[in-house]
């Protein structure tokens, strides 16, 4: 009797990742970060399964990222280069997530952080290329209103 055979996934792994470095830490920042941001939607009453699926599949699209830089980076024979400045830079984006989340779930920030955290959203909200309108419905921020209006 034959066991199965995971050759093939780990060719597609190898070809996929490819070996990228702190792959595995970005995984848990992500987790960290989507467990973070369920206590905050808890807390402020906005847990909702159209947001939450909206930041899952940005999780996902992460991973596409990574495999798209990381299949650039072995055609141009860059040696890993641009896949592992992707990663560092989806851990900084992970791990500032992390600290916003955890600001609002009013655990000790350092109150620089946290002004500076203040800063860069309002600053993303000005700066939005797309209308209010359009971000508003792709993030559901007015479906708990939405909702309340039409139960009355």
């Amino acid at each position: 009797m034959e066991g199965i055979n995971l050759e093939h996934l780990e060719v597609a792994h190898m070809y996929l990742f490819g070996g990228v470095k702190f792959l595995h830490f970005l995984m848990l920042l992500m987790l960290i970060d989507i467990i973070t941001g369920i206590f905050k939607a808890i807390k402020n009453g906005n847990l909702w399964s159209r947001k939450s699926l909206f930041g899952y599949s940005r999780k996902l699209l992460v991973l596409l990222v990574i495999i798209t830089a990381n299949v650039i980076d072995q055609v141009l024979n860059l040696g890993g280069a641009l896949t592992l400045a992707t990663v560092w830079f989806y851990i900084a984006n992970e791990g500032l997530s992390i600290v916003e989340n955890m600001a609002e779930l009013e655990v000790l920030v350092p109150t620089n952080l946290a002004e500076k955290l203040k800063v860069i959203e309002a600053t993303k909200h000005e700066k939005a290329g797309i209308s209010t309108e359009i971000r508003e419905e792709l993030i559901g921020s007015k479906v708990d209103e939405q909702l309340k209006e039409s139960e009355k």
